[in-house]
């Protein structure tokens, strides 16, 4: 099996799992009990707070627990909406192809009144900082862009819109899901204020992650029941899972450099491979985007036919058309970069890590081409592109 799908969920490191195992063996004790094992627990805690912090530059204090990436976009969000219903201050600006976790909660807010600013993504998956600058009003209470893209893999100016909203006073907020780990973040030099991250993202286990609260910025908490995490969010802490992502945290960031330099070869002879296709197109910057991350769309064919096949062959993949998830839409982040519907319904997703090999990536390649070449062969709609009856887009 060749697993190409990282951006869905990473296989946990065996450090990371070690330390699971172990810590649940020496640490199970409830963290708020005075007693010794309690305390034992709670510094294994801290412990892996001081870790998590000091490796994004940030603070112990500004580090809180959370289930992950969708909970820590939660809380930050609807934190800075309470603050700024508080002060009249309800516009919040983020983009069109943010994680749904994101979009959904914004939704929410416009119900209670909250105006919502979503910013247009140009063809390359990159949103422009004057874009935002342009966005924010005296009554902005939010800026929220995502830090990279969960499908298409392209990198934002982080730190051109983290400056910009420093200058004008707005808190910001990047969901990070899907940089953590993977490219070097320093949120105080990035200027950011509050940031999701979740550690099966990066090779921990699920149902774990972290969000980051610059100090001095108010957060409200989602659970209540208990004073855990400074009391923003409740319930006995899962210290087994916490410092198990921050191993898997450390072990990551400290192979980032060694790691891009292979990612990014292999990333770009599975581009090179790919882009022969006739008829095919990248998603997004070719350059600026994860290391890992390749994403296609084909003309002519569905993007849900194309997956089972490949899982046929060994590959496991994904598609940027929600049709997988049981829905019929295709994916709001190509249509927010300009992609058509026809076009949308055939994308790849392909997301790898430092163990896929040069004859993986071969073989993934000529699987895909025979694999587009086999669907298309049946496709009425290719058979009206190939007639002339429609045009070409891609």
């Amino acid at each position: 099996m060749i697993y190409a799908d990282n951006a869905a969920t990473t296989k946990m490191s065996r450090r990371a799992l070690e330390t699971l195992i172990s810590f649940n063996e020496k640490f199970w004790g409830n963290p708020s009990s005075l007693y010794t094992h309690g305390q034992n627990a709670k510094e294994a805690l801290e412990q892996a707070r001081r870790d998590i912090a000091s490796l994004i530059n940030a603070q112990p204090g500004e580090i809180y627990f959370t289930s992950g990436g969708s909970e820590s976009d939660n809380q930050a969000i609807l934190s800075a909406a309470e603050t700024g219903k508080k002060t009249g201050k309800k516009h919040i600006v983020s983009t069109a192809f943010e994680h749904h976790a994101v979009l959904h909660t914004l939704e929410n807010l416009k119900k209670e009144g909250f105006e919502i600013t979503l910013l247009d993504v140009h063809s390359n998956g990159i949103v422009k900082a004057e874009d935002v600058d342009e966005a924010i009003r005296d009554d902005t209470c939010l800026v929220s862009v995502m830090y990279a893209n969960n499908e298409i893999g392209t990198i934002q100016p982080i730190k051109e819109i983290g400056s910009i909203c420093k200058k004008r006073g707005v808190p910001f907020h990047t969901d990070a899901v899907q940089a953590v780990g993977h490219i070097p973040i320093d949120v105080t030099g990035d200027n950011i204020d509050m940031l999701s991250a979740s550690a099966h993202k990066f090779h921990g286990p699920k149902g774990v992650g972290f969000l980051y609260v610059k100090k001095g910025i108010r957060l409200s908490s989602l659970i209540e029941g208990g004073a855990q995490e400074r009391g923003k969010r409740a319930g006995t802490e899962n210290v087994p899972a916490i410092a198990a992502m921050a191993e898997a945290l450390k072990e990551s960031i400290g192979k980032i450099a060694e790691k891009t330099e292979t990612l990014v070869i292999m990333r770009n002879r599975l581009i090179k491979g790919i882009s022969e296709i006739p008829h095919s197109s990248l998603n997004g910057d070719p350059e600026k985007r994860l290391p890992g991350n390749v994403s296609f769309c084909f003309e002519g064919i569905e993007g849900e036919a194309l997956l089972l096949l490949l899982d046929d062959r060994g590959i496991c993949a994904s598609s940027g058309s929600a049709c997988t998830s049981g829905s019929l839409d295709p994916s709001h982040v190509l249509l927010a970069i300009g992609r058509v519907h026809d076009v949308a319904h055939g994308s790849l997703r392909l997301s790898i890590d430092d163990t896929v090999t040069d004859d993986d990536v071969d073989y993934i390649v000529a699987s895909v081409k025979e694999v587009v070449e086999y669907l298309r062969g049946f496709s009425p709609i290719w058979r009206d592109l190939v007639s002339g009856k429609k045009e070409f887009i891609l």
